[in-house]
């Protein structure tokens, strides 16, 4: 494709539709025996989400391949039975429901580290975190597996480095310097290996817990944490904004 930025200046690929052969790719991950995991959060009024969610990443998602699901929410016994595909599984995992958003905003890192050091590790070779307020409407396949994977903001996409919604409070431990920064990365979709992941929330929480000792609040939470991360560790795969779009663009 000649319309869209394929390749960044540290030489990853940005994955558009039509830049890869899923065939030639699914091939290649089936030779390997892989697992990979999905990581969403139901808290609060959010377990509305759930069935839109499961059934279309259930369909759409790595379809074909081994897939684990690990939701984790504050309401497990508020969940019905939801049909899943022969090789895929669901756990409900029970998460305690903090008081204000922001907080299970902070904790969905801590909590992500904590499972994959006690449990993911063991069951799956790549991780993505994905918000459970999607629906995936085409498939995502596995052209998004790499080591280090970030999806570029649907709505930073097209936005000059000086107005993208990057942590300018010196004082945070996410603030990025001024004329610093490649691409602006949701938090809502992103992954690698899971000892990738591992270093990613491990280091965001690390961030996000310095700024609240200090009384700081970073302007996007631990989405502006994580962008800081992926500017100096540098994401091997991005993911399009066709991936994570807004359906208000």
């Amino acid at each position: 494709r000649r319309d869209v930025l394929v390749l960044t200046p540290w030489l990853a690929p940005i994955v558009w539709e039509g830049t890869f052969n899923r065939d030639i790719l699914n091939a290649q991950y089936m030779q390997k025996s892989l697992v990979t995991g999905v990581v969403t959060f139901a808290v609060k009024k959010y377990w509305f989400f759930i069935e839109g969610f499961m059934s279309s990443a259930n369909k759409y998602f790595l379809a074909g391949h081994q897939v684990n699901f690990y939701l984790f929410t504050d309401n497990p016994e508020q969940i019905s039975h939801l049909p899943m595909a022969p090789e895929n599984h669901l756990f409900v995992i029970p998460v305690q429901n903090d008081s204000q958003w922001q907080d299970i905003s902070m904790s969905r890192m801590d909590i992500i580290s904590r499972y994959i050091r006690s449990q993911f590790q063991y069951e799956v070779d790549y991780l993505y975190s994905i918000d459970i307020d999607v629906q995936l409407y085409e498939h995502i396949g596995v052209e998004i597996i790499d080591t280090l994977v970030g999806t570029i903001s649907s709505w930073q996409y097209t936005a000059h480095r000086e107005s993208k919604a990057y942590e300018t409070c010196t004082e945070s431990q996410a603030a990025i310097p001024k004329g610093e920064g490649d691409f602006y990365y949701t938090a809502s979709f992103y992954g690698g290996s899971v000892a990738e992941v591992y270093k990613l929330t491990r280091a965001c929480f690390k961030g996000l817990m310095e700024d609240r000792e200090n009384g700081i609040e970073a302007r996007c939470h631990d989405e502006s944490h994580l962008n800081k991360y992926l500017l100096y560790h540098k994401p091997t795969r991005l993911l399009s904004p066709e991936y994570y779009w807004d359906e208000e663009l």
